[in-house]
């Protein structure tokens, strides 16, 4: 039986909808309560990806919301609620688990966002926008003291417990001081990045293009890792959470490589 602390899930999408400044985003999913149980919550379960792992632990720790960085209903997706997308909320909904997801407002906010997260873990000072017209930036540019390209690479192993794959740009050993990063898919961003005079960037993922761009633009590119880049985010979340509710909440980490 939900307890007397127990919060709607309109509630608690209406909090982070405020703190993330939800409604001022164009995102290519949509940010808040994506699938609505019905069912009073004691008990969130929060992490990156709501894949079917995840919901099976909600399941087992009797929680009745998960909140997510990655939820469901992507832009340009297959609309039919078929295989995976229904087992997956078929389960959510037999078990009265309401889904609360945000992209993009979780990548930008300044104070817990997931760029500011990965800042704080690798002892970078954001300076200002990647792309400095955006209001609330998803890509930031970072000042560090004089570091080389192996040292950041080591500090980055450090911080994530993950090793980066380094695309070099010039000697090892040159200084780097001017770093833009932005977490998850943003490896295309080396073009602004290099644009806006940056020694090197930092994101998740690499594609087959972005060695020769980072070669030929002569900016190092340190691909970190998508789901490690996005972990600071939602934990920062999550400990935002446990303080403003007085009920059980839980980051649980589904190990991914990618």
């Amino acid at each position: 039986m939900p307890t007397a602390q127990a919060i709607s899930p309109q509630s608690l999408c209406d909090f982070c909808d405020t703190l993330l400044f939800a409604d001022e985003f164009r995102d290519y999913c949509p940010n808040g309560l994506q699938i609505d149980a019905g069912v009073p919550i004691n008990k969130i379960i929060t992490g990156v990806t709501a894949c079917q792992a995840l919901i099976d632990r909600a399941i087992q720790e009797k929680a009745q919301a998960i909140v997510v960085h990655h939820g469901y209903f992507w832009k340009g997706e297959d609309a039919a609620i078929t295989g995976m997308k229904a087992k997956r909320i078929k389960a959510l909904l037999e078990h009265g688990i309401s889904l609360i997801a945000y992209h993009l407002p979780l990548d930008a906010h300044p104070e817990i966002g997931n760029n500011r997260a990965l800042a704080d873990m690798l002892d970078l000072t954001i300076t200002g926008a990647l792309y400095p017209h955006e209001k609330h930036p998803v890509g930031n540019i970072t000042t560090s003291k004089p570091i080389s390209s192996v040292q950041l690479a080591e500090k980055i192993t450090q911080a994530l417990a993950r090793k980066p794959l380094h695309i070099c740009a010039g000697s090892p050993d040159r200084t780097l001081q001017k770093i833009a990063l932005c977490t998850g898919g943003a490896q295309d961003m080396i073009e602004q990045a290099a644009k806006m005079g940056c020694d090197a960037f930092i994101s998740g993922e690499i594609s087959e293009r972005t060695t020769h761009m980072a070669r030929e633009l002569g900016v190092d590119y340190f691909a970190a890792g998508h789901h490690a880049t996005e972990r600071g985010g939602i934990m920062r979340l999550t400990t935002v959470l446990a303080e403003q509710f007085d009920i059980g909440v839980q980051f649980v980490d589904i190990d991914n490589p990618a």
